[in-house]
Formats: structure tokens, C-alpha cells, sequence
């Protein structure tokens, strides 16, 4: 498909994200809507991308960050503009999106609670952040420093691939010494 194309192909793509913006009814990444997108139509990502950037120009869609992440929202206006063009949307590309929605979803949330990133502070000198997030609130968050940059690549990499073991094991060790303090008394 060329960006070019029919005005009612461009059209359809972009109920298609309003669509989809509207069935999550929460705020979503764009990686996440992306893939519920893609997983409806198989759509081209930089197509993808003008065509969000057009519903964030004309105010139906919005962008914000939220935690460390950019998420999209429907506006009021966007949730008009929906109900006023939602019978261009094929019925079975509804279909798809409702049947896939829900995996896509928790695919997402899953992979969105265990967030790592590193911010450099000098040139030798990177802040690192790891964190876990369930129902959008922070319940576990370490700040470190790393000294070269693959140092901090290093430490990210390794709490998204294993913040599910490291966690129980830094809780046990931050309680142990407590724990035999008041044994000790």
C-alpha cells in the first residue's frame, strides 16, 4: 500500500487506530497498538506511524507520558469523529481486532511490568533505573550507577531477563538482616 493511496483506504486505517484506541479504553504504548493494529491489517509501520501522528495533529488522539512511557489515549473529540465513521470499518477487521485484543493486551502488560533504562549523567557515568510495575503502580524500583555505557546496557538487559528471580532474591535480602535483628533481641 502506498501512503498515496485511496483516500478511503487512508481513512479506514485511521478508524481502524480510533477503533482500537476505543476497545482498550485505557491509555496504550504504541508498540502495543501497533501490534492490535497489525494484527487486524497487515499495515506497513512507518504507515503506521504518519497516520497517529495525523489523528495527534487533528486532536484525536492523544500522547503523553505516563511513568517512563509514551501512551495514546482517545479525546472526545477522536471518540465523535468514531462514532461518526465507524461503518467504514469492515466488519471482519472488527472482528479480528476484538478476537486478538485481549492477548495483545496482556502480552503488553506483562512485558511493561519489568522496566529497565539508563540515563547518562556524564560521559563515564550512566543513572540506571530498574523497576517493576503492576496496575500502573511502582511496587519495587533500584537506582544505580554504571561507569561505562555497556556497563548499563548490561545492567538493563539483565533485570528485563531476570527481574522475576532478581526480585524475590533482593526482598529476602533486604528483609534478612531485619529479620535476625529482632531474633537477636
Amino acid at each position: 500500500m502506498k501512503i498515496t493511496s485511496d483516500s478511503e483506504t487512508l481513512a479506514e486505517n485511521k478508524v481502524l487506530i480510533l477503533y482500537v484506541l476505543d476497545t482498550v479504553k485505557k491509555p496504550i504504548t504504541n508498540d502495543a497498538l501497533y501490534s492490535i493494529v497489525n494484527s487486524a491489517i497487515d499495515l506497513n509501520y512507518f504507515y503506521f506511524q504518519q497516520f497517529l501522528l495525523d489523528l495527534i495533529d487533528v486532536k484525536y488522539v492523544v500522547c503523553y507520558t505516563k511513568e517512563t512511557q509514551d501512551v495514546y489515549e482517545l479525546t472526545e473529540a477522536g471518540k465523535n469523529t468514531l462514532d461518526l465513521t465507524l461503518d467504514i470499518l469492515p466488519g471482519i477487521i472488527k472482528l479480528r481486532v476484538d478476537t486478538n485484543l485481549k492477548s495483545n493486551i496482556e502480552m503488553f502488560e506483562n512485558a511493561q511490568s519489568i522496566v529497565s533504562e539508563y540515563t547518562p549523567k556524564s560521559e563515564n557515568e550512566y543513572e540506571v533505573q530498574c523497576k517493576i510495575v503492576e496496575d500502573n503502580e511502582v511496587i519495587f524500583e533500584i537506582k544505580t550507577f554504571a561507569y561505562s555505557r555497556e556497563q548499563a546496557q548490561n545492567i538493563v538487559d539483565n533485570w528485563k531477563k531476570n527481574a522475576t528471580n532478581l526480585y524475590p532474591q533482593l526482598i529476602s535480602l533486604l528483609t534478612k538482616g531485619s529479620s535476625n535483628n529482632k531474633e537477636e533481641n
